[in-house]
């Protein structure tokens, strides 16, 4: 059935704006899918005429909106102006941070180093960072998340900005109140240096699952084309040594290994190298006691469904602005919080 809507051309206001509640779909549309499905779902929907430009320019608008109030958020929690989260403590707050590439247009790339030497970059590194919580465990002591616990936050821009984001989310969301702070991420010196700046003192532990790529990678390097070998090497170094905490060890036996060939010796120094940087956040053993998670699962299934499934389908290409935009107002839905900041809107345009 067809929604009732006035009758007037593409539903504008006399002002020829759309009016209120088809911006608010174009909004919500347009930060699920691409901008012509979401015009393709309004028509089939309720039966709303408007163009796929239409779509975009009102969700990059409002996403824009949305992003200037996070920004302000962001300097009231860094100049300690906003409420303090009050409630009862929470047992256990995650704070996890990770990185991936949103395709971009030319002119976003001009005089940036692709991942293949000698060719140029064809995305740009969106930092998203997530925090959520945990009261209990399972039988067998594993940790459980607190259901709808999560919340996202996430923008194209540089190491420092993101830690003013970051911690303006987790400031938020009460990290005062956690009787322990975690924060987790892969071996990116960027996470690290943010948590000692904004996360001082909170318990730091490097994702098992990335550290375990690392030690096959050098199983590979050791044995290549062999995956027999490969499994045997790994079977001993990481059950043994990588699962067991026993980091120092597993360091001074790769720093061991001989090798003729250069580039074996320095990616086995440059693994050597990253174990020895992360020792104590791979104490996993003191971690599992504690029931805490030892691996980054949220954060990299949040790289997958906030980001790539709406900014890294076939065919897009993206500006800084627009994808900012975009992810901005994707969080904020999927936060739970664009209603309060429809609400919001809506008092500000009435005032």
């Amino acid at each position: 059935m067809a929604a009732n809507f006035p009758s007037m051309p593409n539903w504008t206001s006399k002002r020829r704006s759309f009016l209120p509640g088809v911006r608010r779909m174009q909004a919500l549309v347009g930060q699920d899918a691409p901008f012509d499905h979401g015009r393709q779902q309004m028509k089939r929907l309720a039966d709303l005429e408007v163009t796929t430009k239409a779509v975009e320019r009102t969700a990059e608008a409002l996403g824009a909106d949305v992003a200037r109030h996070e920004q302000e958020a962001i300097r009231k929690a860094l100049r300690l102006d906003l409420p303090v989260v009050t409630g009862e403590p929470i047992p256990v707050r995650y704070v996890q941070m990770d990185g991936t590439g949103i395709p971009v247009v030319k002119k976003e790339a001009v005089g940036r180093q692709g991942k293949i030497a000698g060719q140029p970059a064809h995305t740009r590194e969106a930092k998203l960072g997530c925090v959520f919580t945990q009261t209990t465990w399972d039988g067998k002591g594993y940790p459980i998340r607190d259901p709808d616990s999560t919340t996202y936050t996430g923008a194209i821009e540089c190491a420092e900005a993101f830690g003013r984001r970051i911690y303006g989310e987790a400031y938020q969301r009460g990290w005062s109140r956690a009787q322990k702070k975690v924060i987790m991420g892969d071996g990116a010196e960027w996470i690290w240096n943010l948590a000692a700046e904004h996360f001082p003192g909170a318990i730091q532990i490097v994702d098992l699952y990335h550290a375990r790529q690392h030690l096959w990678d050098v199983a590979r390097t050791l044995h290549p084309n062999d995956e027999v070998k490969q499994k045997a090497w790994m079977k001993i170094h990481q059950k043994r040594l990588l699962d067991e905490g026993k980091i120092a060890k597993l360091v001074g036996l790769l720093r061991s290994i001989p090798s003729r060939h250069p580039e074996v010796v320095e990616k086995i120094r440059s693994e050597a190298d990253y174990f020895e940087r992360n020792a104590e956040r791979m104490k996993y053993p003191k971690f599992r006691r504690q029931h805490l998670f030892v691996g980054s699962g949220v954060i990299e299934a949040g790289c997958k469904t906030v980001i790539a499934s709406r900014f890294k389908r076939s065919g897009m290409f993206w500006t800084i602005r627009g994808a900012n935009a975009i992810l901005a107002l994707r969080c904020c839905h999927l936060n739970g919080r664009f209603e309060d900041y429809w609400d919001r809107r809506a008092r500000s345009v009435a005032a």
